[in-house]
């Protein structure tokens, strides 16, 4: 009997450095020092799947300098295929100054002006990534500039194409955005192609201008070609849909240090339980089963500081649910 390969995840888009206060609860310009935290939603997501044992690889581009170099490095380190990875010659790899609030919640102060992951060209597409994937995920930021939009339409196309199933969070940044519309717009410019989608509460707000507890205001976002839409709800846990059923599933309350990378985390683990088995659309019991998982990923993350260094493994999420569970 031949086993099956483990499926590979293939995530699209920015790698960062994050510079977090080493003091919570303080404002940029009173913070002291920084801690530097590797970042970017689609990086955290990637590191977030092969610490729970799964296969992933990250497609983008980082400057040829020594940040760009250490982020290559902390993706190889994770066990991440990094050959999809591009070095820019010229443009810097991407900042973000992180302000972290008293209670956990983040502001952010952006140095991209061009960075490098927006200089990803068609050309530079690793085809033979995306033609391997069983998932291609990706997020919104990508699409606010050329020539990275048009990568990522491409590989979206080559994606979709190879039957590969398309998963889209689009992560909000509206500092990065020349507009609210615009970032409305550009958001909901592919929205109609993915296969699962996640949003969070206030995304869900921001998108419709709506009520996001109410699930008509939710389901404005639905599609046909979805087979699967989370909302995620912070600490009360998530809500899905899917053409057949929906529900909500608990969170997991725990002692919040720093939220970054939480939704990263809740992702990768979600995307691992869809590629081991794309029957949980189509089965309820085994789809709140991977969420309530999700969840436990997404809540331990909270707990420290900085997104990759925070990602739990998969014992650690078992952990967390048995001891609620008692």
């Amino acid at each position: 009997m031949t086993t099956n390969p483990t499926p590979l995840i293939v995530s699209f888009g920015e790698m960062l450095i994050d510079f977090v206060p080493d003091v919570a609860g303080v404002s940029l310009a009173e913070s002291g020092g920084f801690i530097k935290a590797p970042g970017g939603a689609p990086a955290n997501v990637a590191c977030a799947i092969t610490k729970l044992g799964g296969k992933s690889a990250f497609i983008g581009k980082v400057g040829d300098d020594e940040f760009g170099h250490m982020l290559v490095d902390i993706l190889k380190k994770n066990g991440v295929n990094s050959e999809g990875v591009c070095y820019d010659p010229h443009a810097r790899t991407a900042l973000a100054f992180v302000t972290l609030k008293k209670n956990g919640e983040r502001e952010f102060m952006f140095y991209r002006n061009p960075s490098a992951d927006m200089l990803l060209q068609e050309s530079e597409l690793n085809m033979g990534l995306l033609k391997q994937a069983k998932v291609f995920h990706y997020g919104s930021i990508s699409l606010i500039s050329e020539p990275c939009r048009s990568a990522h339409l491409t590989a979206m196309k080559a994606a979709r194409e190879a039957g590969t199933l398309l998963s889209y969070d689009p992560n909000v940044r509206l500092p990065l955005w020349p507009s609210s519309d615009a970032a409305r717009d550009g958001i909901k410019s592919i929205w109609n192609e993915a296969d699962f989608i996640k949003v969070s509460d206030d995304e869900v707000a921001f998108l419709t201008q709506g009520d996001p507890q109410k699930e008509d205001v939710v389901l404005s976002l639905w599609h046909d070609r979805l087979k699967l839409l989370v909302v995620t709800d912070g600490e009360k846990g998530c809500r899905y849909f899917t053409k057949s059923f929906k529900g909500r599933v608990p969170g997991f309350s725990v002692k919040v240090v720093d939220t970054t990378g939480a939704g990263d985390a809740f992702v990768g683990s979600l995307l691992l339980s869809v590629a081991k088995d794309t029957s949980i659309f189509d089965n309820e019991e085994k789809l709140r089963e991977a969420l309530s998982f999700s969840n436990a990923c997404g809540a331990i993350c909270t707990t420290q500081k900085g997104a990759i260094p925070a990602l739990p493994s998969g014992s650690d999420a078992l952990a967390l649910m048995k001891s609620k569970a008692n």
